[in-house]
């Protein structure tokens, strides 16, 4: 099945519910890196407890399978690849919380035939009490085979980090078994777990989900200008470039103008960036 444009822009899923607990905040942090030192008074609030706090990211697998499927858009899953993630939060993420999740496609790109196209799928978070937005999760997927149904280009532009040496550097280890459990958050694409599968898809190994490299992205910028009080991240979004597999030494460049955190992200034992365009826009700044 081809993509049917313009009618794919009016698929959407709505009313959808999803929970969340203290232990799936915990869960999370952890699975992101917080905590390794467990002596860290900064992040131990984020694994622990007592004065429990969430990371923003978050809100990218507090409702995990919501969403327009590759199948309703009309794309080939097995060629379409996580591009882009982007995050609006409207309130700071509750540690316990239930939602309403309400999703749409909000733009698909033609790159042209042979070029695949570029799709966007937005979905809001609602507190169920009350109704008032919590995030706006944007995911865009890059479609390799699926290019040429007669959409509008992609003209929109990146974020560019500032041409000067970054204002702060922070090294962030990855574990070898990160993968395994950042799986339990959601996703449990066998890439993440399975060697056979991973090297049958063209890896090495089992990689690391992007959306976990999003996380300690998030991690390196409430460490560098935030005092590790997630109420200050407003807006977050990343563009994913190479994958990172399980064990790699992350390398995060910082860069801050005003209200604007720009970053990327390496692996220098392997000259490559696996995030770039990062760029985080916070509030009450110093």
């Amino acid at each position: 099945m081809a993509i049917q444009y313009p009618a794919v822009l009016d698929l959407k899923e709505e009313g959808r519910h999803f929970s969340w607990t203290d232990r799936d905040t915990m869960l999370y942090g952890l699975a992101i890196g917080m905590g390794a030192d467990p002596l860290d008074r900064r992040e131990l609030p984020f694994v622990y407890e007592e004065g429990l706090r969430t990371v923003p990211t978050f809100a990218a697998v507090a409702a995990w399978g919501a969403g327009i499927t590759p199948e309703r858009i009309g794309v080939n899953r097995g060629k379409t690849l996580h591009g882009e993630e982007a995050l609006i939060v409207h309130k700071p993420i509750p540690v316990t919380g239930s939602v309403i999740a309400d999703s749409r496609v909000l733009a698909v790109y033609d790159k042209g035939e042979g070029k695949g196209a570029v799709i966007q799928r937005e979905t809001v978070l609602r507190d169920l009490d009350s109704k008032e937005a919590l995030a706006t999760l944007t995911r865009t997927a890059f479609a390799r085979a699926d290019g040429g149904f007669g959409g509008p280009p992609d003209t929109r532009t990146m974020n560019v980090t500032p041409e000067r040496q970054p204002d702060v550097t922070i090294e962030l280890p990855t574990r070898r078994d990160q993968a395994l459990l950042y799986r339990l958050c959601g996703d449990r694409n066998p890439l993440h777990a399975d060697p056979e599968l991973a090297r049958a898809a063209g890896f090495e190994g089992p990689i690391l989900h992007g959306l976990c490299t999003y996380g300690m992205a998030c991690r390196a910028v409430l460490q560098a200008f935030c005092d590790y009080d997630p109420a200050r991240i407003r807006e977050f979004s990343v563009r994913f470039s190479a994958p990172v597999f399980p064990g790699d030494l992350l390398t995060v460049d910082l860069w801050r103008d005003a209200h604007d955190v720009w970053f990327e992200v390496g692996v220098r034992a392997r000259d490559i960036k696996v995030i770039r365009n990062g760029r985080a826009t916070l509030a009450q700044i110093n």
